[in-house]
């Protein structure tokens, strides 16, 4: 790839430091916010956006692990993890996220690009304009039809690039599991996608026009200028969150996934 190194890796501590404090500032997992900034970061630089698109998506995946890793062990010491649906959803769970890491490169990048925009506008106008989901029971569906989800939140979310925070709480919350309980085993859950996706991201072939120092879909200058200055830089968001009230913070997360929305929408025109 043409350009230079250093330029890059500026841009992407950038996207590090932006995805920090939005992911403190907002209490979500990174992967919605690395995906997009990524995207830009790489097609700024020359890259084409499939070649971008699969790389933020595998990039996201590996930043996902340590930041799920810390999650998950502070759920776990606060009782937030329930064993029992983590144990029901991991292993379909893992199948389709490793089926949906091995179709990804095999896809165009528009069905990818119109996924993240859907999901993208959907909990952006979600946020805006409804300020919790309906319950739709009071209890978890048949072992089956658990397992049905599992199976399809792993497929979308790999493909997305991200955890399973958005989706997998959207799901457990809305067959009354206790916000908290679903937050944590959510935490979980994105390890269950993350560890798998990353490592076939990994595995897969370098696309065509992918930046220097890529292994598989996978930058790994990306990894490097995002992970240490996202877990600095989240603390910071904290505090800065700390002076907003929730209902602001919520606003702010959606207006900027309804930006990011909109962006990938034009990608796809």
């Amino acid at each position: 790839m043409e350009g230079d190194l250093l330029a890059l890796f500026l841009l992407l501590a950038f996207a590090g430091v932006l995805a920090g404090l939005l992911a403190g500032l907002l209490g979500v997992g990174g992967g919605l916010i690395i995906v997009p900034v990524v995207l830009e970061v790489l097609t700024w630089s020359g890259v084409n956006t499939a070649s971008a698109m699969l790389v933020a998506t595998g990039t996201s995946l590996a930043a996902i692990v340590p930041t799920a890793i810390s999650s998950t062990y502070a759920h776990q010491r606060r009782g937030n993890v329930d064993r029992a649906v983590l144990s029901l959803w991991a292993a379909p769970m893992a199948i389709a996220v490793l089926f949906g890491a091995w179709l990804a490169p095999r896809l165009p990048v528009e069905p990818l690009l119109g996924l993240f925009t859907v999901f993208a506008l959907t909990v952006a106008l979600k946020r805006l304009l409804w300020s919790s989901a309906p319950v739709l029971r009071d209890q978890l569906p048949a072992p089956m039809v658990q397992m049905g989800l599992a199976a399809g939140i792993g497929f979308i979310c790999v493909l997305l690039g991200i955890g399973a925070g958005t989706l997998g709480v959207a799901v457990l919350t809305a067959f009354a599991m206790p916000v908290h309980r679903a937050v944590g085993t959510a935490a979980a859950l994105g390890l269950v996608i993350a560890i798998p996706g990353a490592i076939v991201a990994a595995l897969n072939p370098v696309p065509a026009d992918a930046p220097s120092f890529t292994l598989g879909q996978v930058s790994l200058p990306a990894l490097l200028a995002i992970v240490p200055l996202a877990i600095v830089c989240a603390p910071l968001g904290v505090r800065i969150g700390a002076r907003l009230a929730p209902e602001q913070l919520q606003k702010v997360f959606a207006v900027f996934l309804l930006g990011v929305g909109l962006r990938m929408l034009s990608r796809l025109f």
